[in-house]
């Protein structure tokens, strides 16, 4: 038979202390989370001047806005008086053309992050505003999506960007869709943990029974149809279970199948039969492209056992123009399946904190965590003695 894509043999996985171990955590917020660029939101989601998304990054608070001119500037959100948060919502838009922090009124300007004044009366010879800007954070777009980090001077590589590359996603009109929904939820396990979930489909047929009626291949416990050793056998096939792609009659995930007359018309048959379409970008964001719509969903580390999902729906503009397309049938359906995915990945972390064994074990099916342990594994070794 040809070569298939799983493990040949069981391979250890990361010891039970990276997703338990505090001290552990700490290392991965230092050598993972804050030497990488993590995702912040479409852009379509900082519409209009002085609109901003915050968001913490391990130790890190960063925050991106448009300044009055429409530009994206980023910048840690940190006042330089005593180090009070600027702003303290995930979202929103500035009430004045400066940067207002709310404990002692020190204000910023949003262009170039300089401080314009103070709220003190009196003032010493020796303090100069010039000398206590804001601190400036990395900030990159790629094909509409934001992406920021602690160091302002961190180098940008896109074709290094992905994990999973993106080029699935190359006939996505990514940069002109908006952003037309979005749902955040906090859960009760390691961030690794919801990678780990991500990347196996194992559990799918228990966990996920809608999801694998949608998606057949799923009940046969795999993510592709090269997964098993007998794949050739099949191949030729029609049949979704073997082929891939969505059940007869389907065109998106959604509720009903249908993609309710708006077929994303830039998308390639290849692309429609596949049904679904991935790119990763660890530690931070993976995005499903789908027959009518994206779906981006950003994972932030909370602490050792908590972790923010935040999902982002992008439509076309023509499809949230028509009054007839009803959009729960595309948001509901993939709120049913990550709640799901929580609910278990929760499960998993609450037996590992008591797991009386020392490593995980990886069985041929899960050669993408593999990957994604690699990957973990390389990141932590960097810069060590």
């Amino acid at each position: 038979m040809a070569d298939h894509n799983a493990l040949k043999q069981t391979e250890d996985g990361l010891d039970v202390a990276a997703y338990v171990d505090a001290d552990h955590y700490e290392t991965e917020i230092q050598r993972i989370w804050a030497r990488n660029w993590t995702y912040v939101c479409h852009v379509s989601a900082l519409e209009g001047p002085l609109s901003y998304q915050a968001l913490t990054v391990g130790r890190a608070n960063l925050l991106v806005l448009r300044d009055a001119a429409g530009t994206l500037r980023a910048y840690h959100n940190a006042c330089r008086h005593r180090g009070s948060l600027l702003v303290t919502e995930p979202e929103g838009r500035l009430s004045a053309r400066l940067l207002v922090c709310p404990y002692h009124q020190w204000a910023y300007a949003p262009d170039d992050g300089r401080l314009v004044k103070t709220s003190s009366s009196v003032r010493t010879d020796d303090f100069n505003l010039d000398d206590f800007p804001l601190i400036p954070a990395g900030l990159q777009v790629w094909r509409g999506h934001v992406f920021v980090h602690p160091d302002a001077n961190a180098s940008w590589d896109s074709a290094q960007l992905f994990q999973r590359a993106a080029d699935g996603l190359a006939n996505f009109p990514l940069e002109d869709m908006q952003v037309a929904h979005t749902w955040r939820k906090e859960l009760a396990c390691n961030w690794k943990t919801f990678w780990e979930n991500f990347n196996e489909c194992l559990h799918c047929p228990n966990v996920h029974p809608e999801l694998s009626d949608l998606v057949p291949l799923y009940k046969r416990r795999i993510v592709n149809r090269m997964d098993v050793p007998d794949w050739q056998t099949h191949e030729g096939s029609e049949d979704p279970s073997y082929r891939g792609g969505l059940r007869e009659g389907a065109e998106t995930w959604s509720t009903d199948g249908s993609a309710q007359g708006h077929v994303i018309a830039s998308l390639s048959a290849e692309d429609l039969a596949r049904g679904q379409l991935y790119a990763s970008a660890w530690p931070s964001v993976f995005m499903g492209g789908y027959g009518d719509h994206v779906r981006v969903v950003r994972v932030l580390p909370l602490g050792v056992n908590r972790i923010e999902l935040r999902a982002e729906w992008l439509f076309e503009r023509n499809v949230l123009e028509d009054p007839g397309y009803d959009m729960s049938n595309v948001v509901e359906f993939a709120c049913l399946v990550m709640e799901q995915d929580g609910a278990i990945c929760e499960v998993n972390q609450k037996g590992l904190e008591g797991a009386p064994f020392e490593k995980t074990v990886l069985m041929p099916e899960e050669y993408l965590i593999k990957t994604f342990h690699d990957w973990v594994r390389s990141q932590l070794a960097e810069g060590t003695p």
